[in-house]
């Protein structure tokens, strides 16, 4: 490899952005293809920046399918990340499953008796406001951020960093009629046009109406985004949970 594609390899994973490295077998030429920057003597077209970004953000390293020669793609990402937004019973059952599938979780919620480390054992817990932990945290395209505390003074600012965000997943607990007031209010907000990228009720329709299956359907629905087309697809061909539906 090239000294100085190695050296930015190495500034990239210091700064913890997901890249991959692409390399034709043909000939050797190289190409490192970061979020918003392609360095390196491998040209390559739309259509193989398009399949190795989607390999990156789902961390799949193999073959590059789009190109005419032989190519492989080596992605390298950390892992991704879940941001929740209230430390509700749902939380409780959802954080560890989230784990168990590889995410790394991080849950905020400034109400102190909620956000007990005794009630959310193994993960980052926050008493920070949610516009504060989120900007802390900060969002990429490998972060997901789910809001469940159904408190808008909490969950809207999160949901505002999510939609200006490159989130590959947004998500948020409520009925029909909770959801129709907030998309009112983010419209206000101006962000009507990305409103279509809120999960909402959030979760896949497992028939499951408990906390522990709602947040069974909520995993279902992250993995199934992770692994499906970029973020900023429209959301709203998405199945609900039906326990997220029946909720006030």
């Amino acid at each position: 490899m090239d000294a100085g594609l190695f050296d930015s390899m190495l500034a990239e994973r210091a700064a913890g952005r997901p890249f991959a490295v692409v390399t034709c077998l043909r000939d050797g030429a190289q190409a490192l293809v970061c979020e918003d920057a392609v360095r390196g003597n491998l040209v390559l077209d739309a259509a193989q920046l398009d399949e190795t970004r989607r390999r990156t953000l789902a961390d799949r390293s193999g073959a590059l399918d789009a190109a005419d020669e032989p190519m492989f793609v080596r992605c390298h990402a950390r892992p991704p990340r879940l941001v929740v937004v209230g430390a509700v019973h749902i939380t409780q059952a959802l954080a560890p499953m989230a784990a168990m599938a590889g995410f790394e979780v991080h849950v905020i919620d400034p109400r102190r008796a909620f956000a007990a480390a005794e009630r959310l054992p193994g993960v980052s817990v926050s008493t920070e406001w949610p516009a504060e932990g989120i900007e802390r945290i900060g969002i990429d395209a490998r972060t997901a951020v789910v809001t469940l505390s159904h408190d808008p003074k909490l969950d809207d600012p999160a949901l505002i960093a999510a939609l200006r965000s490159r989130a590959f997943y947004i998500g948020a607990l409520g009925s029909t009629r909770t959801h129709a007031k907030r998309v009112a209010r983010l419209t206000e907000a101006g962000l009507g046009d990305a409103i279509a990228r809120i999960h909402a009720p959030v979760g896949l329709d497992l028939g499951g109406r408990a906390p522990v299956e709602i947040a069974v359907a909520i995993v279902a629905q992250l993995i199934r985004a992770r692994y499906a087309t970029p973020a900023g697809e429209p959301a709203q061909d998405q199945a609900c949970a039906a326990g997220s539906v029946r909720a006030a």
